[in-house]
Formats: C-alpha cells, structure tokens, sequence
C-alpha cells in the first residue's frame, strides 16, 4: 500500500472546493459548509501525528469532514424538540434565574404523525417513479441508500461533476412534485 505524505500548506488550493462541495450538498448551508470545511481544516491540523499515510490526504480529510458533518446534526437534532421556560425571580433572599428544560418524548406520538409520515412515504414514491429512471436511480442511491459518490459513479458510469448535475435536477423535480403532490 502506497505511504501517502501529508502537506498542510497545500490543504487549501487542493482540497477546499472538494470538500466544500461535499458538505454543502449535505447542509445545504453555505456559512455552515464554509465552518464545517474550516473546523475540519483545523482539526486535520491537531491530529496530523495521527496521520498514517495509508490512504490519500483527501479521503483522510474526508473522512474527519463527515464526522465533523454528523456532529453538525447531531447538535441540531439534540436541540430539536427541546422548549426553555426561562424567568428572572426576585424575593426576599434569593435573585436569579431559573431555567427548565423539556424535552419531546420521542415515544410520543399520535396516529396522526404516524399516517402523515406514511403519506410522506408515499408521495415520495410517487414523485420517485415520475423521475427519469437515471434521475431517480442517482436520488435513491444517494438521498435515499446513503452511497458515497464514488460508488454512484462507478456503478453508473458517470463523472463527479455528472452526477451533481442529475442529482440537483433530481432534487428539484421532487421538491417541485411534493409541493404540487403533498402540500
């Protein structure tokens, strides 16, 4: 196996469009992608003794990017369905604040979520089988079973560029689909 050599002083004119790229088809944020790229940047910096060579620089600074974009939603998430009750007291001998949290029962729900989330489900399909067939191959293989863009691309012969292409106007046509559909 090749022993690749890490270069921190060419990170930027190599790898940050790429990994840019990368990140901002999954936030769907540019000042989010923009962080998530800088702290992965940072973080390749404090963990470069870590570094073993046994794959490229790019697809190790990938690899810390997605951990860095897994933990983007799971902070998101864990805030999701979380209401603050804050309030200032004052009395005789005690000032402050009080501050409780509550938090959504993930067990909690009614029939009503789950019938809209079944229908959700279907329209998904529907507006799936109304795609072109390689648009909706490419959105199921990347929105839906999570392949990496490498793999699409192998398995469909098809370039990078290409396939950001389809899965854009695949994206759009659904989203256009849903709002007619299901809305």
């Amino acid at each position: 196996m090749p022993n690749h050599k890490i270069n921190p002083n060419k990170w930027i004119d190599l790898y940050s469009d790429y990994l840019f790229n990368y990140t901002i088809s999954r936030v769907s944020d540019r000042e989010i992608a923009q962080d998530l790229v800088q702290d992965t940047f940072l973080a390749g910096l404090k963990s470069m003794k870590n570094f073993k060579g046994e794959a490229s620089e790019r697809t190790w600074l990938i690899s810390i990017l997605k951990r860095k974009i897994i933990d983007h939603y799971r902070k998101i998430n864990s805030k999701k369905g979380k209401a603050e009750v804050r309030m200032t007291y004052s009395g005789e001998e005690n000032e402050g604040d009080w501050l409780e949290e509550r938090v959504a029962d993930p067990f909690d729900k009614t029939a009503e979520d789950t019938i809209e989330n079944e229908e959700l489900s279907s329209a998904i399909y529907n507006c799936l089988d109304k795609l072109p067939k390689k648009q909706s191959d490419v959105f199921k293989m990347k929105t839906i079973l999570n392949y990496e863009t490498e793999v699409i691309c192998n398995e469909l012969n098809i370039t990078a560029s290409n396939l950001w292409v389809i899965i854009h106007r695949a994206r759009t046509a659904m989203a256009n689909c849903l709002e007619e559909n299901w809305f």
